[in-house]
């Protein structure tokens, strides 16, 4: 059976290198297991194709995504629910998981990974014979 699990939330301390000043944000995501793989999706608002980061090392995925903020520039809000940042998650992922086949699309701030499992991993039908 394929895995992918939740790694805990890492928050950048100063000694850390940071390429980009900012807030970094988790996004909400939703993961589904088919026979032949599994399917994640993470909710990027904001976040443009050549700004999105998708890396798989050591089995662990990463993800991270930076919003422009200039357009929030100079703004002044009089009440906002929904915070404007970059996005990172983590996932530990299994040595089932087919790593040369993954696939990311980025579609209307919502980004798709399918994950294909390796051949072993696949439910295998059994028949059964009459005796």
């Amino acid at each position: 059976m394929a895995e992918i699990t939740t790694k805990e939330k890492q928050e950048l301390s100063k000694s850390q290198e940071q390429t980009r000043p900012g807030r970094y944000y988790v996004p909400d995501v939703n993961i589904y297991e088919f026979d032949d793989s599994l399917k994640l999706w993470a909710e990027m608002p904001g976040v443009k194709e050549k700004d999105l980061d998708v890396t798989l090392k050591d089995g662990v995925l990463t993800i991270i995504g930076k919003v422009a903020t200039e357009m929030y520039a100079g703004l002044r809000p009089r009440y906002t629910e929904y915070n404007v940042g970059n996005y990172y998650r983590e996932f530990a992922v299994n040595e089932n998981i087919d790593e040369s086949k993954i696939k990311a699309t980025l579609r209307n701030g919502v980004l798709e990974l399918e994950l294909p499992k390796k051949e072993q991993a696949k439910p295998k039908k059994i028949e059964v014979r009459s005796a």
